[in-house]
């Protein structure tokens, strides 16, 4: 099985391997010096790189379109995207294990932004009933690819193309309920009908809706962000402010993708009960 593997960080830049491919993409928390040698780097299959002339890959030899890489048990098929994403964001580990592990047969969860659908596959196999959302129409149907490639489609999974806000008003009014809430908003987004999402903004809100969903026995919410400004305090104090009067235990602090040298890569909190 062709895994992922984080190589090595430094000057900005992560060396990754994503299967047979090694690929160079930016970073910008790594700003210390490389470990490996230059002439590792330098063998690398392609670069991503924003600068004056835009978001784009140079190739220093030809990669398929797609190809399959596992990382923590789960499958994915991974894509180079105009920008620089691959379909798989491999920090995010911490809270599909975390989840996991708070799901019995028949939990109901909701999984928000859910992009490729890591968790919600983490989740439907260990046995929750999942609603998988993003806005991006492109983006469930990968995730769905996803789920075929782990065996997983004829699994409880709801598939939705739309906007958070509008769907989480929906669900309060049909009176759904979920015993466990993963989200993972992004700094900006537009929704499949050009809704604008600002987190700044939005977040307070987002949270309320979702606190409105949560069943009378809840098993969990996981927060995580890459926005810059949204450190793991911040992250605490609006999950504090979500859940006040729920009796839980809140946790915080930095995602990171494992490797020889962790690299961190983003922010979480996360409550259970």
């Amino acid at each position: 099985m062709h895994r992922y593997e984080l190589l090595d960080s430094g000057n900005q830049e992560k060396l990754e391997r994503f299967g047979s491919y090694v690929l160079i993409r930016p970073c910008a928390a790594a700003v210390w010096k490389p470990a490996l040698p230059q002439e590792k780097w330098r063998a690398a299959h392609g670069r991503f790189s924003r600068d004056d002339e835009g978001n784009r890959w140079q190739w220093r030899t030809s990669v398929p379109d797609s190809w399959t890489v596992e990382t923590h048990g789960i499958t994915f098929k991974v894509a180079p995207t105009d920008f620089g994403h691959l379909g798989l964001f491999p920090e995010h580990s911490l809270l599909w294990k975390w989840a996991a592990e708070n799901i019995s047969k028949g939990t109901r969860v909701l999984n928000l932004f859910a992009y490729s659908g890591a968790a919600t596959l983490a989740c439907a196999r260990a046995g929750a009933e999942v609603c998988h959302l993003d806005a991006s129409k492109g983006m469930v149907s990968w995730a769905r690819e996803n789920a075929a490639l782990n065996s997983l489609q004829d699994k409880p999974i709801r598939w939705i193309v739309d906007d958070v806000l509008k769907f989480l008003k929906r669900e309060e009014t049909r009176g759904r309920v979920y015993d466990g809430i993963i989200l993972d908003p992004p700094s900006f987004g537009r929704g499949n009908q050009g809704e604008v999402f600002k987190i700044e903004r939005d977040l307070l809100p987002l949270l309320a809706r979702c606190r409105a969903l949560l069943s009378k026995t809840p098993r969990f919410v996981a927060l995580s962000t890459h926005t810059p400004g949204m450190t793991p305090l911040v992250m605490r104090y609006v999950m504090e402010e979500m859940m006040q009067g729920a009796p839980g235990k809140i946790e915080e602090g930095e995602m990171v993708i494992e490797g020889a040298r962790p690299l961190p890569s983003g922010c979480f909190a996360r409550w259970s009960c």
